[in-house]
């Protein structure tokens, strides 16, 4: 069984920046890995995707503020938030999947961490 086990998540002010991993138990190289988040009292939405061979998607409503990418050989992959705004405030899960490619709006995903809390305080 994979593990993915996601770090980083804190409290920030208002325009502080914060970088989340991902820690996978096996080569995530092999998968479509990606981030999602649930804010309190909504659904899950995806966030940021990135392939086998490192290109990376952004959803449009966090492009230019997130980034996503992987650290290879130590099987992480990172979002790295910037600009941080109260309505990032969720809790952020990484996901992967054995496929090519997974649509950031469909979560029927393979694996799934347990999640990392970011509260961002104005």
């Amino acid at each position: 069984q994979v593990r993915l086990t996601e770090t980083g998540g804190k409290s920030v002010r208002e325009g502080e920046s914060l970088t989340l991993s991902c820690s996978a138990s096996e080569s995530a190289d092999v998968w479509y890995m990606g981030w999602f988040r649930r804010a309190p009292g909504k659904g899950l939405e995806g966030v940021a995707g990135i392939e086998r061979d490192g290109t990376p998607r952004v959803q449009d409503f966090v492009k230019g503020r997130f980034t996503i990418s992987k650290d290879k050989p130590r099987n992480i992959i990172f979002l790295h938030m910037s600009s941080l705004k109260p309505e990032d405030t969720a809790v952020y899960y990484c996901a992967g999947d054995r496929a090519s490619y997974r649509s950031l709006d469909n979560h029927d995903w393979d694996f799934w961490g347990q999640g990392t809390q970011v509260t961002v305080s104005s």
